[in-house]
């Protein structure tokens, strides 16, 4: 008796979405092939300049109660898929904290009820006065209140990247880079050729955006420095009038410091106006940053709809996933888990009909 063929499929993109689905399919015995039209070890994912929060409380103050509800999904399933990776070092799960300067009070108020507004009972979160601040970061000592959200975490992204494209190559995935691609049911572009597979998952975030009209992109900038004369242990979000700066801790020393959110799809390097703002927010955080060496200025562009939540959309031989705007990391497992539910043919899907993209979607407020 014959043996069933392995099915084949064709990942476009090997940003987030597109190595986590190829881990998965790998795992479950399938053979995979990933193509990025850039390098897979520094990938120009949004994925990798990103800050790598996964912070369901905090985005969901200018964002849909869905995406918490998604980002509890990501607060279950990080920390088993990382077991599984043999990466459960990446995962801190320390909470979040939020603050502001005196005269920004009212910014810090305006939060808290938002942050009600939305979930209602269920916003946990804890305030605090400035030794509460204090106990929680002894380096920051400008600060009179805030905000703890206790149940909040952060990942190390690029090292969790790493790790998925070495596990994705262990298990035989072929990995492609500096290909790009265009996709149709069953068949794969390349500069080489046509090649056809039995499907194929478009996962090219922006670099998809021809085949989807209305997807566009929203222009971060992000600043990475170190320095050993302050620590923290969680991230910080800084509110002000004009935007909300966040500080994630990395290893040895690394911060990454970020707060815009620009309606344009220019890539080009980061503005003075942009850098001084990023730098002198830092400075009011605290006076430690200010022997901080500037590592690296990161720009990218993040994917999105109209109403800023994913979408999957499906059909004979080609699957498409995107859309994830500014919560690549909170978004992630419930996209993928939809999926490989659709793949599978079973599995946990709860947010089927909110990622469909060919069901109506309404409108949501804009972030930032």
């Amino acid at each position: 008796m014959n043996a069933t063929p392995q099915r084949r499929f064709a990942i476009a993109g090997a940003g987030l979405l597109g190595r986590l689905t190829a881990w998965h399919l790998l795992r479950d015995g399938y053979a995979v092939s990933l193509y990025d039209a850039g390098d897979l070890d520094t990938p120009p994912a949004a994925a990798w300049t990103a800050a790598g929060m996964v912070a369901p409380l905090a985005e969901t103050v200018v964002s849909e109660r869905s995406v918490y509800e998604m980002g509890q999904m990501a607060l279950d399933r990080w920390p088993g898929w990382l077991a599984e990776l043999q990466a459960s070092e990446l995962w801190h799960q320390h909470g979040s904290l939020v603050v502001a300067h005196p005269q920004d009070g009212n910014e810090l108020i305006q939060f808290r009820r938002d942050l009600a507004d939305t979930l209602g009972e269920g916003a946990l979160y804890q305030e605090l006065d400035g030794s509460g601040i204090h106990h929680l970061e002894p380096d920051l000592t400008r600060f009179r209140h805030g905000l703890f959200l206790a149940d909040e975490a952060h990942l190390d992204n690029r090292e969790l990247l790493t790790r998925l494209l070495g596990a994705i190559r262990e298990l035989g995935g072929e990995c492609h880079a500096h290909t790009p691609v265009e996709v149709h049911p069953g068949e794969v572009t390349t500069p080489t050729g046509t090649h056809h597979f039995d499907l194929v998952i478009d996962c090219r975030g922006h670099g998809a955006k021809t085949n989807h009209p209305t997807l566009r992109g929203v222009r971060g900038e992000t600043l990475h420095v170190t320095t050993n004369e302050i620590t923290l242990t969680r991230p910080v979000r800084l509110m002000h009038p004009r935007y909300q700066l966040y500080v994630v801790p990395k290893p040895n020393g690394r911060f990454v410091i970020g707060a815009t959110s620009i309606e344009s799809e220019d890539r080009s390097p980061i503005s003075l106006q942009s850098s001084l703002e990023l730098s002198s927010a830092l400075y009011t955080l605290s006076p430690a940053f200010a022997e901080a060496r500037i590592l690296e200025q990161g720009v990218n562009l993040r994917p999105a709809f109209r109403n800023n939540l994913p979408q999957v959309t499906l059909s004979d031989g080609l699957i498409s996933a995107n859309g994830l705007f500014r919560h690549g990391y909170l978004l992630a497992p419930a996209v993928v888990e939809h999926l490989l539910s659709e793949i599978r043919g079973h599995g946990d899907n709860p947010f089927a009909d909110l990622l469909d993209g060919s069901a109506p979607r309404r409108p949501c407020r804009e972030s930032e």
